[in-house]
């Protein structure tokens, strides 16, 4: 965590520590005075007090410090708002109560009010802080130190690895820094970052994460963050930056607050001056009440509760692997209408994976051949071959290859123990019949898949079938999605076959083929002027157009994570579909607790005001139910947003 949100979390602990004082100093006055009012029995003092113009006592001199002392710093730090920011603050109306209070000789109550307000004020920035001891959690998962492999081993402050640097982890260790593994197999929890339930198999190239916990074997990783860079540290960041993204329910409640404060001081003015010459009871009455309809009109439940429910809305998606980076975003997923996917990488899982192996002849080791040229290759259809030659033990290590020849998009030939082998595409083959032979298929179980051919010494040998498969969550989530009414499109540069093909296997309401990356955003603007609000999914490199489009960009961060958190609103850390219709139910907990907030804060302050105007509720009521009491009730509700789960 940066320096910045530790200083913020910092501040924020001080001032709540000032009010719990405050409000154990007011109770001990308080309490203390009561007592030596029965001990003294009301002896008077040889002064007398000026404001209330009648002979002191001990036990009045102690409410008298209590009241206007307690009122004074209250009343500094509302003045300073005042000066500052140009506004009436909470702290103002509630100094204007306590001392008005104590000026018509409501001292207990006057006590009171400072107590509750004190007290409330503590308990909300404690709740609050349990929001930010989410993001504090997340950091006191990385340990200061690592253990460096140079010429020995080593154990460093953290701020002093580079990347490049090698790191030995052994088992029961957390991860220190991000990085990729060189050597070693080993189970990993990750939950802190992706919030993946299970270990995830880390093994050689495979990346690993600062706080992830290493269970099973001794890891032996390079660097490639620094401390202050990593995955982690980068999503508290963006969780505390979040709050400057205000959602537009969070900026409408504090322009209200601005015109509702003024009116309210005013109201009571006139309460106070006016009402004593046109009702009955008289001055030191009508005052009373006026510092009720202050305290009632404080409107701290409803500015305090939309922004707590955002960020705690924000800090909850983070321990689950989701950075939302503003409450807007949170807010707009609310008002979702359609979910537009792109296809590879999102989808599919973005990876070519063998499916069928056409053989002409059933004795011919195709894929030891094919593997064992192609190991030399970086092509993800290479890839694929020689993924799957290990998944089934083969073991190619050992072939002699030689005179390797690669043509770019179309295929690939060599010598392989001194056969002459040629992998690639039925127009590569076509185009060198005379050389590879002619005598090949052309129907295949792959047609609509990746179709890649293999002669050997000049004969065709069969036909290896490659395709881009369907994440395991992606019929889940658009069963979700389509279960709460959400329109699902599916877009992609693939012929129209295999994208009708996916659509089907996906059950999705419509798809868009044979579609260039710049064309993603006209079809966003299209299908927002025809359902609403759109979302794009996408996987946060080659679909930054279409995510800035639409009303909520959600990249995938799993396979570009450092792309993704620039590109998009929403970084599905882990990829996982299924997050994305969690969000949305998010979302909607989320709008639904702000507006009860707002709306059992004003109910309830609109029923104290006519009760207190009316004589009916004492002051120091109006303070435990009206205010302090609504405003712990408001941030209580939010523990239905930290304990919601996916």
């Amino acid at each position: 965590m940066n320096k910045d949100a530790n200083l913020q979390m910092e501040s924020t602990e001080e001032k709540g520590s000032d009010w719990l004082y405050l409000a154990i100093l007011v109770a001990v006055a308080t309490i203390t005075s009561a007592i030596l009012n029965w001990v003294l029995q009301g002896i008077p003092l040889e002064l007398t007090i000026p404001l209330l113009n009648k002979p002191a006592t001990v036990s009045l001199l102690l409410f008298y410090f209590v009241i206007f002392g307690g009122g004074s710093y209250v009343g500094y730090l509302g003045l300073k708002e005042l000066i500052w920011e140009k506004r009436f603050s909470v702290e103002f109306l509630m100094a204007v109560a306590a001392i008005g209070a104590g000026l018509i000789e409501y001292l207990l109550e006057g006590a009171t009010v400072l107590f509750f307000y004190s007290l409330a004020e503590y308990f909300e920035d404690h709740i609050q802080d349990r929001a930010r001891m989410i993001i504090e959690e997340l950091s006191s998962y990385i340990p200061d130190t690592a253990r460096r492999l140079r010429i020995t081993e080593e154990e460093v402050h953290i701020k002093e690895i580079l990347p490049g640097d090698m790191i030995l982890v052994k088992p029961g260790e957390r991860i220190p820094l991000d990085g990729r593994i060189v050597s070693g197999i080993s189970y990993v929890d990750q939950s802190v970052v992706t919030g993946e339930s299970k270990p995830a198999l880390k093994r050689k190239g495979d990346h690993v994460f600062a706080g992830s916990q290493n269970s099973t074997g001794i890891l032996q990783f390079k660097v490639t963050k620094i401390a202050d860079e990593t995955l982690v540290s980068r999503i508290v960041d963006l969780v505390i930056q979040s709050r400057k993204r205000k959602a537009h329910m969070e900026r409408l409640v504090n322009r209200f607050a601005k015109i509702y404060v003024p009116i309210v001081i005013i109201s009571a003015l006139v309460v106070a001056l006016v009402f004593p010459h046109f009702f009955s009871g008289d001055q030191k009455t009508w005052v009373y009440r006026a510092l009720i309809l202050l305290v009632v009109s404080c409107p701290s439940a409803f500015l305090v509760s939309v922004p707590a429910t955002i960020f705690t809305s924000t800090a909850t998606a983070a321990r689950g692997g989701v950075i939302i980076k503003g409450g807007e975003y949170l807010e707009n997923l609310h008002k979702i209408r359609s979910v537009v996917f792109d296809k590879t990488g999102t989808l599919t899982l973005g990876r070519l994976e063998v499916t069928d192996i056409e053989l002409r002849d059933q004795t011919t080791h195709v894929l030891n051949y094919a593997a064992a040229l192609e190991r030399y290759s970086t092509h993800p259809v290479a890839e694929a071959i020689v993924r799957t030659a290990s998944d089934e033990g083969l073991d190619i290590s050992a072939a002699k290859v030689e005179e390797i020849t690669e043509m770019p998009g179309k295929g690939v030939t060599g010598l392989v123990n001194g056969a002459k082998i040629a992998i690639g595409t039925n127009e590569f083959m076509k185009e060198n019949i005379s050389e590879f032979g002619s005598d090949f298929d052309t129907a295949s179980k792959c047609d609509l898949h990746s179709r890649i051919c293999i002669s050997i010494d000049g004969e065709f040998a069969g036909t290896i079938c490659l395709e881009d498969k369907a994440r395991n969550d992606a019929a889940e989530a658009v069963r979700q999605l389509k279960k709460r009414g959400v329109h699902t499109v599916m877009l992609t540069g693939d012929t129209e076959q295999i994208a009708k093909r996916m659509a089907q296997e996906l059950k999705l309401d419509e798809y868009r083929a044979e579609i260039l990356p710049e064309e993603k955003q006209k079809v966003v603007n299209e299908l927002r002027t025809k359902y609403g609000p759109v979302a794009m999914v996408g996987d946060g490199i080659n679909d930054a157009p279409a995510l800035a489009a639409s009303d909520v960009g959600i990249a995938m961060g799993g396979s570009g994570v450092d792309v993704a958190l620039e590109s998009a609103d929403i970084v599905l850390v882990k990829d996982e579909l299924v997050r994305i219709p969690y969000l949305l139910r998010l979302s909607d907990l989320t709008m639904k607790v702000a507006k009860q907030n707002i709306a059992v804060s004003l109910a309830t302050k609109l029923a104290l005001g006519v009760l207190g105007l009316l004589g009916i509720t004492p002051l120091w009521f109006t303070v435990v139910a009206g205010d302090d009491g609504v405003t712990m009730l408001t941030l209580l509700n939010l523990i239905r947003i930290r304990r919601f789960r996916s």
